[in-house]
């Protein structure tokens, strides 16, 4: 046998018994018969560089450096879930399905949920292309050399798999490799790590892929994304995925109704703590992938998944102290300061307390006895207090009518929960809040531009305002505090730069109340320029698919503002971009304008989602639900009985997907 062919011998054998080991959990050979067959192929593959593979098992092994791992775009959005802490909030949701699918029969897939980092693997030919991290759910950082140290992995995919495809999932540490790496680092006297999952996120940014392979890392899988992958529910594809080597976990079963959800909530809220990784909850999709198109995504997530929530984790600690914190949009939070506890693998100081109302409604107070949870967990609250140890000298809680920063007095507005600081131009913390959001990075993403140093620009009278970074010179920069001169010529050049961030995100940078990135993207792509934003009525704001009424009166108020209006002058002066480029305008038209349209079924030639961009970029509005102000419905094949009868009783008129590109024509 020649050296090629033993190596890619070596390869193949080497690839089936980690995929038996880490997938299968049932290993036929050794670990020293392993171990002694990799040493072999590493040997033959350094003997013959012409060979190398960048699948190849030797791979796993590490020791190439990253220095700066590149924020690559996802080419299908990473979504987040929406949560639900009951079975009422369930019962709810599973109702709205019905309501938008029109239809009785929804079969649901339960998945347990995996506390760990989100990931996104991209396979081309069977090969491990890419692993992004979730980052903004747009954009992650490329962690392909370390992920590709973890043995369940696979960086050579079995059977018959499609061309090219997205998988994601979950990396983890299970609880018993996290024991050990504490052990050890208890033994030689340094702290232990507090959690599995941030040590498993952090693990991904580690420089040194050899330091990450020592890690007993794994990857759980649950979601793939692509064109024709083969199957026509979720459950067949996680069963395909399983086949092509991917460890795909077993605990997820397919349910026929809403009772037989509630029994496999019931029995992993007892069993998951005998599994050998952390898990907080249990996500419940809709298993018909037609299905899931048809109800398609809010801004943030999509209709047809949800997680449910096991009951959290409490702890019991004391309330020492209450403080207000003032944000960009003046809104005031009040703090609770507590005395330091440990709750779900993490140490909490502080909770929120929301607003005036909840701590009226749990009588909250200074030295009180709190009872203190993570809400989702993730953002600590405090859910009670226990009144048999409060203090004799205990006074009620005074919420304070006063801004905590410039003393302004406190408005608040009806049907607002919260209190507003309403000195939004002389308030240091709505100032430099505002400027931490412009230069923020889904926002002009300012390199060498820190929280830190904003604060120091502001303290020293250089910025008093986000327009006023682009009148900074490196002369201005370089005298302050630990920035030396380097550090100054980077600001001002991250500055220059950010000139060209496209409109969609200078229009979030902005920091419009309501106005987040998704909204950002709608009224660019609504408006195409900054002018005609400026001019909008709120009639005409809430024409636009996702903006409401709360959107529309933010938008014109913000614009109704002068100073607003000054500011985004002197940026357009200084260059930034206030309107689509040529690239995005092509295509754009208006020919449906105030027209609503609900596209259901499957298409020939087009994908769902371009069919929905199609709607947008001609100026129409895309509904999930026929009602008596529809335009059109756009029907494909298998479309859903009861939209078509629906639509034929209001009178909607029914098209196809040829009728549809007639009209825009």
């Amino acid at each position: 046998m020649n050296p090629e062919e033993k190596i890619n011998a070596l390869r193949k054998e080497l690839h089936e018994h980690n995929y038996r080991y880490y997938v299968l959990d049932s290993p036929v050979i050794s670990d020293y018969e392993f171990d002694m067959k990799l040493k072999e192929l590493q040997a033959l593959e350094e003997a013959n560089p012409q060979f190398r593979d960048s699948s190849s098992p030797t791979m796993r092994v590490g020791g190439e450096v990253t220095k700066n791992f590149n924020t690559v775009a996802h080419e299908h959005r990473m979504y987040s879930l929406d949560n639900s802490y009951s079975r009422e909030e369930l019962a709810d949701w599973v109702q709205r399905i019905h309501r938008i699918l029109g239809e009785t029969r929804v079969e649901y897939t339960c998945e347990l949920k995996y506390d760990g980092a989100s990931i996104s693997l991209t396979y081309e030919n069977g090969h491990l292309l890419q692993a992004l991290t979730r980052g903004d759910g747009f954009q992650g950082d490329d962690v392909t050399t370390n992920v590709k140290t973890i043995r369940s992995v696979p960086l050579q995919l079995r059977g018959d798999f499609p061309p090219k495809f997205e998988i994601r999932g979950e990396i983890i540490l299970p609880l018993a490799g996290f024991e050990k790496m504490n052990e050890l680092r208890v033994k030689e006297g340094e702290d232990p790590y507090m959690n599995p999952r941030n040590t498993a996120s952090g693990s991904l940014k580690l420089q040194d892929s050899a330091l990450v392979a020592e890690r007993p890392l794994d990857c759980l899988l649950y979601a793939l994304v692509g064109r024709d992958l083969g199957a026509s529910t979720h459950f067949e594809l996680l069963n395909k995925a399983r086949e092509w080597g991917f460890k795909i976990p077993q605990e997820a079963e397919l349910c026929k109704s809403l009772d037989e959800v509630f029994a496999f909530l019931d029995h992993w809220d007892i069993h998951r703590h005998e599994l050998p990784y952390e898990t907080d909850g249990v996500v419940i999709k809709v298993n018909q992938l037609q299905q899931q198109e048809e109800l398609g995504y809010t801004a943030k997530s999509p209709r047809w998944a949800i997680a449910y929530k096991f009951k959290t984790e409490q702890a019991i600690t004391t309330l020492e102290k209450i403080t207000y914190q003032v944000g960009r949009t003046g809104a005031i939070t009040p703090v609770a300061n507590l005395k330091p506890v440990l709750l779900a693998g993490t140490t909490v100081k502080r909770a929120s307390l929301h607003n005036a109302d909840q701590i009226a409604k749990l009588d909250i107070r200074e030295g009180d006895t709190v009872m203190v949870e993570k809400g989702g967990e993730i953002i600590p609250k405090i859910v009670g207090v226990d009144l048999s140890k409060r203090p004799q000298d205990s006074e009620p809680t005074t919420y304070i009518d006063t801004c905590p920063e410039c003393h302004t007095p406190l408005e608040r507005k009806e049907g607002e929960a919260q209190h507003f600081c309403p000195n939004s131009t002389g308030c240091p913390p709505q100032i430099t809040g505002r400027i931490h959001h412009f230069i923020s990075r889904k926002a002009m993403d300012i390199e060498g531009l820190g929280a830190e140093t904003v604060e120091l620009l502001f303290k020293e009278g250089l910025i008093r305002n986000y327009a006023d970074l682009y009148t900074l010179t490196k002369e201005q920069v370089v005298p302050l505090e630990r920035m030396a001169d380097k550090s100054a010529e980077n600001l001002i050049h991250g500055i220059a730069e950010s000139v060209k961030i496209p409109f969609e995100r200078v229009l979030f940078a902005l920091g419009i109340r309501y106005v987040g990135e998704t909204v950002a993207k709608v009224l660019a792509r609504a408006y195409k320029n900054i002018d005609a934003l400026m001019e909008a009525s709120e009639e005409s704001l809430t024409q636009v698919n996702e903006i409401g009424g709360r959107i529309a009166e933010s938008v014109v108020s913000f614009f109704k503002e002068e100073k607003n209006r000054e500011i985004i002058e002197r940026l357009r002066n200084y260059g930034l971009k206030f309107s689509l480029s040529e690239e995005q305008l092509q295509n754009q038209t208006d020919r449906l304008k105030g027209k609503t349209l609900v596209v259901s079924g499957v298409f020939e030639n087009l994908e769902r989602t371009e069919l929905k961009k199609l709607i947008e970029d001609n100026g129409g509005k895309v509904s999930s639900s026929i009602s008596s102000k529809t335009s059109y419905l756009v029907a494909g094949n298998n479309m859903g009985p009861s939209k078509r009868t629906k639509a034929e009783s209001l009178g909607v008129p029914i098209i196809s997907e040829g009728e549809f590109m007639d009209l825009i024509k």
